[in-house]
């Protein structure tokens, strides 16, 4: 691709997608990156733009996507990092925890995901890359809610990328064990964090430059052939 590649980021504004936004603006490769999350950016750079967006709320994602698209004319890809993490016993998560979680990390991720393939039909090409979590697996006790999100989130990138690869467009998921410099990874207790660690093939945290790196191999020209995936950092 000649000219330049547009990027959305969501969940631009902390910890992983802050990363991938800054990764890429300061990448050899030219990119024209977006970001978008539920408040304000601090990132200050002629090569990005921040829209505020509810990504759970349908007008509000219609609206972004409209304005992505006056913007650029084109969306080539898409790094859905946006989600909320719920830990507890089913038996003490409330119905308006359990709508939350699932109001953002599903519903969000398929309007960002539907919209987000509607503009990169237009020019039958285009990247998108759904986070996952290692709660889908191993089913730990308190991540009931949670890891039935993921397991969504990977269920329906399955389909979709059946869906759509006739456009030119692959879709797959980057599923996470507990990442060091995250705050999940503040909420989990030291114990926790060992034993989840001991069913892992590396044993080993993972950090900002493991997820980008992989990142970079999902959007990349050269990786049409990737789709329908989950593809698990740490080894679970």
């Amino acid at each position: 691709m000649s000219e330049p590649r547009v990027a959305l980021v969501a969940g631009a504004s902390r910890s992983i997608g802050r990363r991938i936004v800054e990764r890429y603006l300061s990448s050899g490769e030219t990119f024209r990156v977006a970001g978008c999350s539920r408040t304000p950016s601090d990132i200050s750079n002629p090569g990005y733009k921040h829209f505020i967006a509810d990504i759970a709320d349908e007008n509000s994602v219609k609206l972004m996507f409209a304005d992505i698209h006056r913007e650029y004319g084109r969306l080539d890809i898409l790094i859905n990092c946006a989600g909320l993490q719920s830990i507890g016993g089913a038996l003490l998560t409330s119905d308006d925890t359990l709508r939350k979680i699932l109001d953002v990390n599903v519903r969000g991720a398929f309007l960002l995901c539907r919209e987000a393939s509607k503009l990169m039909k237009i020019n039958r090409y285009g990247r998108i890359v759904n986070f996952s979590s290692a709660a889908v697996p191993l089913c730990s006790a308190g991540s009931a809610v949670y890891g039935a999100s993921k397991a969504a989130v990977e269920q329906f990138t399955k389909v979709l990328a059946k869906e759509i690869y006739g456009y030119g467009i692959t879709a797959n998921v980057l599923r996470l064990s507990i990442v060091a410099e995250s705050g999940m990874a503040a909420n989990i207790s030291p114990a926790a964090t060992e034993e989840t660690l001991k069913k892992t093939v590396t044993g080993k945290l993972i950090n900002f430059t493991d997820i980008c790196e992989a990142v970079d191999f999902m959007i990349s020209e050269k990786s049409g052939q990737l789709t329908a995936q989950t593809i698990g950092l740490g080894g679970i």
